[in-house]
């Protein structure tokens, strides 16, 4: 029972998070959109991945974060590697994609790129900082999985629709959406000691961080004023087309 309500409540805040990141961004908006390639382009790894965990016994022994097997490039072939099952798989990939498109969208590739790094590589940090030497403490990886760099990433949406809704009258409930994350996040680590909580709460300051600093190069927008060739909308009437039949 423990086990299912975890999931449930980890659940529930991806849902609040994506919430978010789609008030950010603008539902209706989505259609004329530009594909989000960097998104895509994760998707491929982490698929790419999960394919390789198949075909190969070895793979997790060979690219897992487990502390006591050395290097370097652990910390990073650990995102990608999934240990929760076939659904837990499954679910840490859909998130994935959604949560970096939405990120693509707002934030840029580059930026995009570079909050999904800091999700894989601060938590321990942080950690080592307060001298928390488990990694159960603030990374809910296990030494594997692409779930703390998602929902760290997905926060930094909820920041950037805050810092947005403190400059616009009548959006009292962006704000409280936006404010609900760290709320959210704080009381899961704890009442549950879940890491997934806890990222989240670091995510949330680092986008704030970065939407305050950054704000000259943030384009949010550029796809609606000038829209590109390809959209998520065209890409989706075309894969919708059906071949006429003959005769």
């Amino acid at each position: 029972m423990g086990a299912i309500v975890f999931n449930v409540t980890t659940a529930g805040l991806m849902v609040l998070m994506f919430k978010a990141g789609m008030a950010l961004i603008g539902p209706d908006t989505v259609g004329r959109r530009r594909l989000p390639w960097a998104a895509i382009g994760l998707a491929v790894i982490a698929i790419g991945a999960v394919v390789t965990q198949l075909c190969w016994s070895g793979a997790m022994d060979a690219f897992d974060d487990d502390p006591s097997k050395s290097g370097w490039w652990r910390v990073v072939t650990s995102v990608f590697m999934q240990n929760g099952g076939f659904f837990g798989a499954a679910w840490n990939i859909a998130t994935l994609v959604v949560v970096a498109a939405l990120a693509e969208w707002f934030w840029g590739a580059p930026l995009m790129a570079g909050l999904f790094a800091a999700g894989i590589l601060l938590p321990q940090h942080i950690d080592a900082l307060f001298g928390e030497s488990g990694r159960a403490t603030a990374d809910p990886r296990n030494f594997a999985g692409s779930s703390g760099a998602t929902y760290f990433l997905a926060a930094t949406l909820a920041a950037a629709l805050l810092l947005r809704a403190g400059v616009r009258d009548g959006a009292p409930k962006e704000r409280l959406l936006a404010l609900a994350v760290p709320v959210a996040g704080l009381t899961l680590w704890f009442a549950q000691s879940n890491g997934h909580g806890l990222v989240a709460v670091y995510g949330f300051v680092l986008g704030a961080l970065v939407r305050v600093l950054a704000r000259p190069v943030i384009r949010p927008d550029r796809d609606l004023r000038r829209p590109p060739r390809m959209t998520v909308a065209s890409l989706t009437a075309l894969a919708g087309r059906r071949p006429r039949q003959a005769g």
